[in-house]
């Protein structure tokens, strides 16, 4: 495999990701929580982002095909799910459970790690069509561990922006974290509706 193939690899999977504009969602996401926490769910949400991911290298389509799913009815399900949490967010649900939470264990805080960061944010329809793009145009198995090499890059990555979420929390203030969250609210609801679209647009029911 090319060096240049590699690069390809990083920055589509880079972009498509988008570690820079998930970095202030997981802040939103994880308002309140303490940098230990967050240190936590990053790991987690993160490690299940790799082993999804991971798992579609190796297997590709023929796990969603043994299964019965097609990438358009994903890419709808996943769009139908990311527009509750951007609801949550839009009005402040989230907040105000996380608020009633403060005197519960830590362990009984809700936990975004799976849902909404792992999947569809991190791993979502984009980075899984992606990765299984990628690995079909490889035809050894070096070439495939490359491929998985590129990703767990690219989380490292996403990781270590997670990682800052607590200092941009310090510098916007909680008025400010409030008005991204909420801002970051219609951005994920106007992606959750491209992502339904998209998925309809794949099985030739919208332009």
């Amino acid at each position: 495999m090319d060096t240049g193939f590699l690069i390809t690899a990083f920055v589509t999977l880079f972009v498509i990701i988008d570690p820079v504009g998930l970095t202030p969602l997981f802040a939103a996401l994880t308002q309140g929580q303490s940098a230990r926490q967050r240190r936590a769910i990053a790991i987690r949400s993160c490690g299940i982002a790799l082993g999804l991911l991971i798992l579609f290298t190796l297997l590709g389509e023929a796990v969603m095909g043994f299964v019965g799913i097609s990438m358009p009815a994903f890419r709808i399900a996943g769009g139908i799910l990311l527009f509750l949490t951007a609801l949550e967010m839009l009005f402040e649900r989230r907040s105000k459970r996380r608020e009633s939470q403060t005197e519960q264990a830590e362990e009984d805080l809700p936990d975004p790690s799976v849902f909404p960061l792992a999947t569809p944010l991190i791993a979502g329809p984009g980075a899984i069509a992606t990765v299984i793009l990628l690995a079909g145009r490889q035809s050894d198995p070096l070439g495939i561990a490359l491929v998985v090499g590129v990703v767990a890059a690219v989380l490292l990555v996403v990781f270590s922006f997670f990682l800052t979420a607590t200092l941009l929390e310090r510098i916007l203030g909680r008025t400010g974290i409030n008005v991204v969250t909420r801002i970051l609210g219609m951005l994920l609801a106007a992606l959750s509706v491209q992502f339904v679209l998209d998925g309809l647009k794949d099985f030739g029911l919208a332009g």
